[in-house]
């Protein structure tokens, strides 16, 4: 039976090796594929993946580098003066929220877990300012708990792939879940995200140029030529 949730009309199984074969093929495409944030410690990831929210990686690690030399543990964070904070990472955008966050962050760090970050999401997730996305983004790169990442590329590209038609992050995540096996989720959030920044754009992907043309029901979005598609194609490292 086709299932409700795939546009491409697929049964089940169909559509599970689909999505698998499409992993393997980003997977061979990107092999070195990782979080484009820097870090040396999940405290670090955590503040950092704050700051990435309507913010380019690169960015924040042009901040980054200053702001863990100012403050190296909850304690320093849940004891800043906001001002300071402020200042340090005002490039990254929406700077007096994200600080509140940071700030609000660290003082139930110290409260509820010792100063240190928990590695489990649903301690997380009742962090301020720590939803699913980012508590996935800590889990799996700085715990190695395997989580998906629901951001604006990868909710685009499972779209484009026919692999779901839902538009809520939550729904989104559990639905990809069922296709990937759980030991890969970290991996193939990170190799979505590659590829939705370098070929599957979204005003003009570079259809053409892409690794997955054979298997995407949305083949043919951007152009098609593979001269014109590899002119679209962004390298990395990213922002």
């Amino acid at each position: 039976m086709p299932r409700e949730d795939s546009p491409a009309g697929e049964s089940r199984l169909a559509l599970v090796r689909r999505a698998r074969r499409m992993d393997r093929i980003l997977a061979e495409t990107y092999p070195d594929a990782h979080c484009e944030l820097d870090f040396g410690d999940p405290l670090q990831l955590l503040v950092a993946t704050i700051l990435s929210a309507q913010c380019t990686d690169k960015r924040v690690n042009m901040v980054t580098p200053a702001l863990f030399a100012k403050y190296k543990s909850a304690e320093d964070y849940a004891g800043a003066d906001r001002a300071e904070l402020e200042e340090v990472i005002r490039s990254t955008g929406f700077f007096r929220a994200k600080a509140g966050s940071i700030i609000g962050m660290a003082q139930t760090l110290c409260d509820r877990h010792g100063g240190e970050v928990p590695g489990r999401l649903k301690d997380l997730v009742a962090l301020p300012g720590v939803g699913r996305k980012t508590a996935n983004v800590v889990l799996g790169n700085a715990f190695g708990v395997p989580g998906i990442t629901v951001d604006t590329h990868f909710q685009r590209l499972v779209r484009r792939f026919g692999w779901t038609a839902e538009t809520d992050p939550v729904k989104i995540e559990q639905v990809v879940g069922g296709l990937i096996p759980k030991r890969d989720w970290t991996m193939a959030s990170h190799r979505l995200i590659w590829h939705g920044r370098r070929i599957c754009h979204a005003r003009r992907p570079a259809c053409g140029a892409c690794p997955l043309a054979a298997l995407c029901p949305a083949y043919g979005t951007g152009p098609a030529d593979p001269a014109e598609a590899a002119k679209l194609v962004r390298p990395g490292p990213f922002s």
